[in-house]
């Protein structure tokens, strides 16, 4: 399992790294054809995984759950995001994952409640939720990739 953790710092990384030749502006910025923004999909990557495995486990998560509501799937970009907040996020973006190993090796998910995602993949326990959340990361640094192409130029 350490595997899965160490796949999704890197993510992480990547993600922190793409991000950091932008401006607060650039980040912020919809593009046309888009309804989403490079902040909105950084931020849900938190969101999805504090939902995805502490509270389909019954567990309290490690954020705010207004952050959870606020970027979850299905929503949009309702405000713009400042410096600061962005500055604050990040702090979590890699912390949070290290407090999940922390609590993954506690055992704290035992009781993770089986759902389908929205892509119709069964997850049954932490493990498919781990696994998924993998593949989830990546889907949306794909996309932060393509948007970052867009407000550069």
């Amino acid at each position: 399992m350490d595997n899965q953790f160490a796949k999704l710092k890197k993510t992480r990384n990547v993600v922190l790294k793409l991000m950091s030749d932008l401006r607060i502006e650039q980040l912020n910025k919809v593009p046309t054809g888009f309804n989403n923004n490079i902040v909105w999909n950084f931020a849900h990557l938190m969101a999805s995984q504090q939902g995805l495995c502490y509270l389909r486990a019954g567990v309290k998560p490690i954020i705010n759950e207004q952050h959870i509501a606020t970027y979850k799937g299905g929503t949009k970009p309702e405000k713009t995001v400042s410096a600061e907040e962005l500055e604050s996020m990040k702090l979590l973006f890699l912390s949070t994952i290290d407090q999940l190993e922390k609590d993954y090796e506690n055992k704290i998910f035992a009781n993770y409640q089986t759902f389908t995602t929205a892509l119709g993949v069964e997850i049954n326990n932490i493990e498919d939720a781990l696994s998924f959340l993998i593949f989830h990361e990546g889907l949306h640094t794909g996309y932060m990739m393509a948007l970052k192409r867009l407000v550069k130029a």
